[in-house]
């Protein structure tokens, strides 16, 4: 969440002096005493910052004019800040012994880490069939599904699926949960004869997992995006994606575990038909890199840096002990 004003969660950016913009963890820094590893989860270019400025919901009593004033206030803020943003998880990887990224794109941008893939593996306690999967959730048992699932979001960019003239052995599925927090002004319709809106809210953990077992691909139109959940949750369950051409996603389509396009509808829907064209082998690429993401991997590799660190600290202890011996 990102506060324009001073608040307590999140991020709070400051209108007028950006050296005040500041997060809420920030004293847990300079109070902790014992070595602090960081996850580092966001950042963005200058173009993906400044487009995470989204209208909102007409609430001011001043109208449409106040509604203005406040959407250049915010573009001014975000302007003012990208500097800082960045600035700030830069201080955050000094003073860990450690940072953690999901992402080649985010190690750079933050300047180091250790790259360590988010962790996702499907949760199905049984064995089932796509056709089963399918059936659950009333889906066409013929043709291939694209699935979008999430928090329903300006900058998830589902308003490009209007647009789609989308391929014949496609059809889009969408199941997005309600964000309480989310004062965007949305208005979707989804009334495309081939976009299916499950529209049913939350699923838990052996639900969504059986969505994922009905669907072919996953759809990520984003335009704003430095890691994605859903992406990682996708090649979980052995879905190739088709996504925006942002810096974050076009690392894992290098790879051959998606494809990613400029977005427009015309793209969208093309990259859909190549990937069908090709699927066993974005499917193969899928299937030897969702090893590098099951739970038991990613826990190694955490224990390894661990391991690592501790090892380091216990040298350096060492080191110092031994020079103070030779300074008496």
């Amino acid at each position: 969440m990102i506060q324009y004003e001073h608040g307590l969660y999140g991020l709070v950016l400051d209108p007028i002096n950006p050296n005040k913009t500041r997060t809420n963890i920030d004293l847990f820094y300079d109070k902790c005493d014992v070595p602090i590893v960081t996850t580092f989860h966001t950042s963005f270019n200058f173009k993906q910052w400044m487009n995470m400025v989204v209208p909102i919901k007409n609430s001011n009593k001043f109208g449409r004019i106040g509604n203005l004033g406040n959407k250049l206030l915010r573009y001014w803020t975000h302007f003012l800040n990208y500097k800082s943003f960045n600035d700030l998880n830069k201080q955050k990887l000094l003073k860990s012994v450690e940072g953690i990224v999901f992402s080649q794109y985010m190690k750079n941008k933050v300047g180091g880490g250790t790259i360590v893939y988010h962790g996702a593996e499907s949760l199905i306690p049984f064995s089932a069939s796509k056709k089963q999967a399918r059936s659950r959730f009333s889906l066409p048992q013929e043709g291939r599904i694209a699935l979008a699932i999430g928090f329903q979001t300006a900058t998830k960019g589902w308003d490009l699926f209007e647009k789609m003239n989308i391929p014949q052995s496609w059809t889009i599925v969408i199941n997005s949960s309600k964000n309480h927090y989310n004062m965007e002004n949305l208005k979707p319709r989804f009334e495309h004869p081939k976009i299916i809106n499950l529209d049913m809210d939350f699923l838990n953990d052996t639900e969504l997992s059986l969505l994922f077992l009905a669907a072919d691909a996953v759809l990520l139109p984003y335009k704003v995006s430095s890691g994605s959940g859903v992406m990682f949750d996708g090649l979980a369950h052995g879905l190739p994606f088709v996504a925006s051409d942002l810096e974050f996603f076009r690392e894992f389509s290098s790879m051959g575990l998606g494809i990613t396009v400029k977005r427009s509808g015309r793209a969208f829907a093309n990259a859909l038909i190549e990937l069908d064209g090709n699927y066993l082998a974005y499917l193969k690429a899928v299937e030897s890199f969702k090893t590098k993401i099951k739970w038991d991997y990613v826990a190694s590799m955490h224990t390894q840096l661990y391991e690592n660190i501790i090892r380091n600290i216990s040298v350096r202890a060492l080191q110092n002990e031994s020079q103070l011996r030779s300074n008496i």
